[in-house]
Order: structure tokens, then sequence, then C-alpha cells
């Protein structure tokens, strides 16, 4: 056999990815004609309602899926940056030509057909990040590398939050998870989950509270690597005694000022201290450590604006609801809360199809698009719920072990960027069914109704096929 008609077969295609897949694509369709269903419209293969009409998606997703197996893998490391500038261009079309649908601007309609081009970025944002990443002078440590991969990153997220899409925009931090399977600075993971951990814990605790926990937090992280925990007790005290002495001093000279205030200056008073005390004995992480506090300090001090001013009402209130702090089950947390009763009444094994009630009578909004999870859980139950999470666990793993037996860097990074994008839509999504995850709208990958979210997710995932059986057959013909 001839290379070339070597490249026309589907020899070293991992089938077990390609079964799981289709078994992903024929349970979403099933949920989406129970979710919708309806008496009048029996028939499934009825296009006049979005079974039938996800349907006709499906086939094009197939025939989609069938093409990229075909085509040679060396033309999507050529065709990346095209591609990529091309849905950039695409995407900036939507602000003349598009639709709003929910609030955000990012539909181009075609008579009943509506393509979301943001869904389509993702593909080419990965293959575009893959290229950058995979060119011989790229270094993982130098800042102009990175610049460029967040450069690559930043613009569709601009543009995504310029239309108004919050959730779509936040996919591209999945991003995250292959940069740090690349090797990026294990530091900016540290910050990241200290600025969360502190967004999350300013609406439980009081500025004081707050303010010692992150003093403590920097000082056991500091002394796990350094040790010296004795002189971190003193330190802690100093701070304290020092915070006390200059509330105290205030009062007797007839001023006013805060324990928290008092606290500020002492805690960033004593950082000369640190910082010289570091210098002298060559203590680097301390440098960090101190960095991690002034920056959490300046987060939290700026919460309360960011919150009140620039996320809308309706995240302000999602996440509020998130963290149990306001309750409002006839509004903003009138979705979740009917899915989590939706869910929690499928029990073990499930009403049945075509059995749930909260399905059946549109308890639960958006139930074929982001919300499809909670048809699973009230008529298929625990069992159902477990093997799409099996499904789709299985899923991200082979495409990370895809990732592992690349033989070149653009094939892996491909690979891993696709199982984040899958980790982070699966993640999100039915976390936030079960109310475990904010409210962001963004659908459950092969699962959620739409075209454009199928098809995207389909050459997505069809690619990261094609460069696997690829660096198989070349093996196979050495």
């Amino acid at each position: 056999m001839t290379e070339n008609s070597n490249k026309l077969t589907f020899a070293g295609v991992d089938w077990p990815v390609i079964f799981i897949y289709l078994a992903l694509v024929l349970i979403g369709w099933l949920n989406i004609y129970a979710a919708v269903y309806d008496e009048a419209h029996a028939n499934i293969f009825d296009i006049s309602q979005r079974y039938g009409m996800q349907l006709v998606w499906m086939g094009i997703s197939f025939f989609l899926a069938v093409s990229v197996l075909l085509i040679d893998a060396k033309y999507y490391h050529i065709l990346a940056y095209p591609l990529y500038w091309i849905t950039i261009v695409i995407l900036l079309g939507v602000f003349v030509f598009g639709k709003e649908v929910n609030g955000a601007r990012s539909w181009y309609e075609f008579g009943p057909v509506r393509i979301q081009p943001t869904e389509f970025v993702k593909f080419t944002a990965s293959l575009a990040v893959a290229r950058a990443m995979s060119s011989y002078n790229f270094n993982i440590h130098r800042f102009s590398s990175v610049a460029t991969v967040f450069f690559i990153l930043a613009i569709p997220v601009g543009i995504i939050m310029l239309q108004n899409d919050t959730g779509s925009a936040l996919v591209y931090g999945a991003f995250f998870f292959m940069l740090f399977r690349e090797g990026f600075n294990g530091w900016l993971y540290v910050a990241l989950f200290m600025l969360v951990t502190l967004f999350v814990f300013s609406f439980w605790l009081e500025p004081v509270p707050l303010l010692l926990l992150m003093l403590l937090v920097c000082i056991a992280g500091e002394g796990a690597l350094n040790g010296r925990w004795k002189q971190k007790i003193v330190y802690f005290a100093g701070v304290l005694l020092g915070a006390l002495g200059l509330y105290f001093l205030f009062r007797v000279l007839g001023g006013e000022i805060s324990f928290y205030a008092g606290l500020v200056i002492s805690s960033l008073l004593s950082l000369v201290v640190v910082l010289i005390y570091a210098f002298r004995h060559r203590l680097r992480n301390v440098y960090l450590f101190v960095l991690l506090f002034v920056g959490s300090l300046c987060f939290t001090n700026t919460i309360d604006y960011v919150f009140d001013n620039v996320l809308q009402i309706h995240q302000q209130k999602r996440i509020l609801d998130l963290l149990g702090l306001e309750s409002d089950l006839k509004n903003w947390g009138y979705n979740v809360n009917q899915s989590k009763i939706a869910i929690g009444s499928g029990g073990f094994s499930g009403k049945g199809f075509l059995e749930g009630t909260q399905t059946k009578y549109d308890f639960v909004p958006e139930q074929s698009t982001d919300f499809i999870f909670c048809t699973v859980g009230e008529e298929w139950g625990f069992l159902g719920s477990a093997a799409v999470v099996i499904l789709f666990g299985a899923l991200i793993l082979k495409l990370i072990a895809m990732g592992e037996r690349q033989q070149e860097t653009f094939g892996r990074i491909y690979c891993y960027s696709v199982a984040s994008i899958l980790f982070f839509h699966f993640i999100v999504n039915i976390g936030m069914t079960v109310g475990l995850m904010p409210v962001i709208g963004i659908p459950l990958p092969f699962f959620s109704y739409g075209g454009s979210s199928l098809i995207a997710f389909t050459v997505l995932l069809f690619v990261a096929v094609k460069l696997d059986s690829s660096k198989k057959e070349h093996i196979r013909r050495i």
C-alpha cells in the first residue's frame, strides 16, 4: 500500500474514543428529546422540533468528523494561524451583523438557523496556541514566549466579553491546565488559588479575621519551605502587638483608627524588616510570599468595588446564591433550585424515559441546553448520571493519553488543550446544575442542544484523534 493510500484509511484511529463520542452524542440526543418532548410532535425525527434539528446537526458533525480524519494531519499545523484569524474576523462581524440572544450579542442568524462563532474559536485558538508553543524558539519560562500565548487567548476573550458573554470567555481559563502540563510557573497557580479563595472568604469573613487569615497562610507557607517556626510565631505576635499599639496610641492622642487599619499598617511596616532579613539570609522564597501577601491585601480591598461596579446584577445574585448568602428561589435561584429538585427526584435508578415530571412540565428553563444534565438525573437517576460522568472522564483521560504519546510538541499541546476545554465545560456545566458552580451558561459537550456547539466540539475532538492516528501510522511505516 502506498503512502498516499495510507492517508485515506482509518488505521491508527483510537476507536474507543470514537465509541465514547458516539455514545455521548446519542445519549444527549435522547435526553434532548425527553427535555422538549411534545405529544403533538412525538416523532423523534421531526425537524420542526429541537430533537429533530439536533439530528441534522449530528449528521453534519459525523460528516465533518470523517472529513477531519481524511485530511493530512500536517495541514492542521500549517493552517493554524490562518484559521485562527479567520474566526477572529467572523467573531468581530457579530457586532455588525449579529443578533442578540439572552442579552449576549454573539449569534449570526440565517433564517431559522443560528450560528455562534464563539464555539469555533475554541478550536482555532487551540490550534494557534499549539503552533505558537511548538515553534523552535518557544520557551515556557521566557516572558516573550508566554506573552505570545496570552495574546492569542486575550483577543477572543476580549471580543467575547464585549459581546456580553462572560461564560464563554471564562472557558479560555481552561488553557491554564495545559500550561501547567507544559511547565508554566507553579507560583502563578498558587496566586490564582489564593485570589479565588480570598474572593469567597471575603463574603464570609469580616475584614480583620480575613486579614489575619491571609497573614497566617503566608507565614505558614514560608515556614513550610524554610522552617524556623519559632521566629514565625514571634513575628505574628509582633504584628498583632503593633496593631494594638497603634490602635491605643491613636485613642490616647485623641485620634481615631480602626483595629483593621492598625493591622494593615503594622503588617506593611513589618514587611520592611522581613525583606531586610530575607536579603541578608538569601531567602528568595520570602520575596514571593511578601508579594502574595501584598497582592492579596490589594485584591481584598478592591473586591467590593469590582463586585458592585463591574459585575452585572444577575452575576452578583448568582454568586451570592451559590455562597448561600442570599436565596431567591423565585428569581435568581430558580433555575438551580428546580434543577436540584429534578436530579434529586430521580433517586438511584430514575423515573424512566419520558417519565420525568420536572422535565415534562418545563419547570427547569434551558433544560435542553445548559441544564440538560438535570434531565439525565431525573429520568435515569444516579446510575445514568454516573454513566455519563464515567464516559466524560474516560474521554478526557484518553485525550491526556493521546497527548502523552505524541512525538511532536504541536500534537501534545493540542490534545491537552482539547482535554482542558472539555474538562472545564464538563465540571462547570454539571457543577452548576447541582449548585456547586455559578450559573455561567456554557453547554455540556456533545450533549446540549445546539448545532454550533456540537459541530465545534466534534471538530475539536477529531483533530486530536487525527493527530494521534497520524503518529501511529508514522511508527508503522518506519
